[in-house]
C-alpha cells in the first residue's frame, strides 16, 4: 500500500468538482493537460495522486480568481488528495511544489487553497523538532511559569547601535523575558548586525549582572543561507540567546537548515503571511503553514492577536494557537507567540480563548506607549495576567500601572 502526504484543499470551480479536482491530481503528480508518451497505467499506480474524497461547502467567494474557465455558478469543496511519498521522499523542498506548486495556476480552479497537511511519520524522522520551545525558552529566560512577556525596539529603522542600549537596559530592568528586531530591520545599514549585536549584548550584560536574570533578544539575522549561518555565528559568539528569522523571507527549507546549525531558539516571524493567508479563496491557511513551519523546527511562531490592528479575527487566531499547540507527528513542540495591538487589556480575552499562560506575548505600543515609560509598559501587562489568571476584573485589581494602562489606552486599541 502507498505511504500518502494528504494535503486538503478549499477548491472552488465553475466546472464539475470532480473535473477540477482531477486537473489538480494529475498536474501535481503524473499527468499535463493531455496524455504523453510513458504515462503508462503501471506508473499512474504507483506515482499518481489519489483523490480521497469530496465535501461540498458553500462557496466562500462571490467572484472567480482571474482566468478561470467555464461559465457555470461557483461550486466549492473541502477536497483531500494523497500524494505519494515516493514522488517526495520526506523533504520539504519537494513536497512544497507539489502541495503548494503550480496547482494555483490551473484554470480550471476559480478558488484554492491548501488548508491542511497529514504529513507521513518519515517527515518526523528527517527533521530535527525545535531544540527549546516553551520550557528551554523559559529556561533561558528564568520565568519557569506565568505569561512571558516581550517587546519590539521601536522606531522600527532608523536607530543606531549605541541607541539600542539604554532601551534594552530600561526593558530589562523592568522585567521584560523578550526583546526582538523588528522584521524590516535585519543586517541593515542604521545599525549594521555586528554593531548592534556588541551594543544589544553588552547592555543585557548589564541587566544580568544587576538583577540575576538575561532577557532574550532575538537578533533579526534573515539573510541569504551562508550569510544566516554566518549570523548566528555571530550572535552566539557574543552570548546571545535567540536568533529570528524572517519565515517567508528566507523559506522553510533554509530554516530546516539553520536549526541543524543552531545552538540557540529560532523565533519566527511571518511577515508576508497575509499574501499567502488573507485572500478567503486562495493561498495557504495557516493550519498547514505551521506545520510546516514547526517541521523546519522554529521554536517560536508568530499566530497574529486578539483584539488585533491586522486582519485576522479572535476566533482566527484561538484556532492558530490551538493549531500550534497541537503534537505534529508526536511532537514538534513550539511556543506561540501574540502581537499587534497587544497590551495589558488583552490578558483577559487571551487568557479566555486559548485557556493557557504559556505564551509569549509581544506588545510594541503596549509597552513602549504606556505613559509612565516602557518599565511601567511590562509591568502593566505583568499585573493584568497576574489578574486574569487569579479571576480578579482587571478594573479591580488595583495596580498603579495596570490603572494607567487601562485608562491610557482603553480607547485607542482595535476592537
Amino acid at each position: 500500500m502507498r505511504e500518502l502526504t494528504v494535503a486538503t484543499y478549499q477548491v472552488v470551480t465553475r466546472l464539475p468538482l470532480d473535473q477540477a479536482v482531477g486537473a489538480i491530481a494529475g498536474e501535481q503528480s503524473t499527468g499535463t493537460f493531455v496524455s504523453v508518451a510513458g504515462e503508462t497505467d503501471e506508473l499512474r499506480a504507483r506515482h499518481g495522486a489519489v483523490v480521497l474524497d469530496i465535501t461540498e461547502v458553500p462557496p466562500p467567494i462571490a467572484e472567480p480568481l482571474p482566468g478561470a474557465r467555464g461559465d457555470g455558478p461557483l461550486r466549492a469543496a473541502l477536497v483531500r488528495i494523497g500524494f505519494p511519498l515516493e514522488n517526495t521522499g520526506p523533504s520539504l523542498t519537494n513536497l512544497l511544489p507539489v502541495v503548494a506548486g503550480n496547482l494555483y495556476e490551473l484554470r480550471e480552479a476559480a478558488g484554492l487553497k491548501l488548508v491542511d497537511l497529514e504529513l507521513p511519520a518519515a517527515f518526523g524522522a528527517a527533521y530535527l523538532p525545535a531544540a527549546y520551545a516553551v520550557e528551554g525558552t523559559r529556561g533561558l529566560v528564568g520565568r519557569p511559569d506565568g505569561v512571558l512577556i516581550g517587546t519590539i525596539v521601536k522606531p522600527n529603522v532608523g536607530l543606531r547601535p549605541a541607541d539600542y542600549v539604554p532601551l534594552v537596559r530600561e526593558l530589562g530592568l523592568a522585567g521584560a523575558d523578550f526583546i526582538k528586531d523588528d522584521e524590516v530591520n535585519a543586517d541593515c545599514p542604521p545599525a549594521p548586525l555586528a554593531q548592534r549585536v556588541k551594543a544589544v549584548t553588552g547592555a543585557l550584560d548589564e541587566v544580568e549582572r544587576r538583577t540575576g536574570r538575561r532577557p532574550m533578544y532575538a537578533f533579526n539575522i534573515s539573510d541569504e543561507p551562508d550569510r544566516m549561518l554566518r549570523n548566528h555565528d555571530l550572535v552566539v559568539a557574543a552570548g546571545g540567546t535567540c536568533v529570528m528569522v524572517n519565515l517567508n523571507v528566507v523559506g522553510f527549507p533554509s530554516v530546516a537548515m539553520l536549526r541543524r546549525h543552531a545552538r540557540v531558539p529560532i523565533h519566527a516571524h511571518v511577515t508576508g503571511i497575509g499574501a499567502l493567508a488573507r485572500h478567503p479563496g486562495l493561498g495557504i491557511g495557516y493550519v498547514a503553514y505551521q506545520k510546516l513551519a514547526r517541521l523546519a523546527g522554529v521554536d517560536h511562531l508568530h499566530c497574529g492577536g486578539f483584539h488585533s490592528k491586522f486582519y485576522v479575527t479572535d476566533d482566527e487566531v484561538a484556532a492558530t494557537v490551538t493549531a500550534v499547540r497541537t503534537p505534529l507527528l508526536g511532537g514538534f513542540p513550539c511556543l506561540p507567540v501574540l502581537s499587534s495591538a497587544q497590551w495589558a487589556g488583552t490578558a483577559p480575552v487571551t487568557f479566555d480563548r486559548t485557556g493557557t499562560d504559556d505564551l509569549l506575548i509581544l506588545a510594541g505600543g503596549g509597552v513602549l506607549g504606556h505613559p509612565d515609560g516602557p518599565a511601567a509598559g511590562v509591568t502593566s501587562i505583568r499585573q493584568a495576567w497576574r489578574a486574569t489568571t487569579s479571576g480578579t476584573p482587571l478594573e479591580k485589581a488595583d495596580t498603579p500601572e495596570l490603572t494607567r494602562a487601562l485608562t491610557h489606552f482603553g480607547g485607542m486599541v482595535p476592537r
